[in-house]
């Protein structure tokens, strides 16, 4: 995957509602990350409201989201918890960032 993700020139990141202490013990219990993980805490909730995972209980679902180079959403996947999510789509969606010319 990091593969697609180095030749979409696509970042990886986590967002949810929890505070940023709350994503410091979560890395820590993973024994750390290789990707920044982002705290929509206050506003609460205000970005993932923008990208349709808030919920009215003031958790996120989880979603996957290819941007391209210009901040444009191409893609997004998005499942509440207990709902497996696929990575073919959005591999598919990596390859298409991949291959979209760059302009500028």
């Amino acid at each position: 995957m990091m593969d697609e993700l180095e030749e979409a020139n696509a970042q990886v990141l986590g967002i949810s509602c929890d505070s940023k202490y709350s994503h410091r013990a979560f890395v820590s219990h993973l024994g750390g990350i290789s990707y920044p993980l982002l705290s929509d805490f206050w506003p609460h909730g205000e970005t993932s409201l923008k990208f349709g995972v808030f919920q009215e209980d003031g958790a996120t679902i989880r979603g996957t989201f290819a941007i391209d180079r210009d901040g444009v959403v191409r893609f997004v996947q998005a499942a509440p918890r207990g709902q497996e999510r696929t990575q073919d789509d959005f591999r598919q969606a990596l390859k298409a960032l991949a291959a979209a010319p760059v302009e500028g």
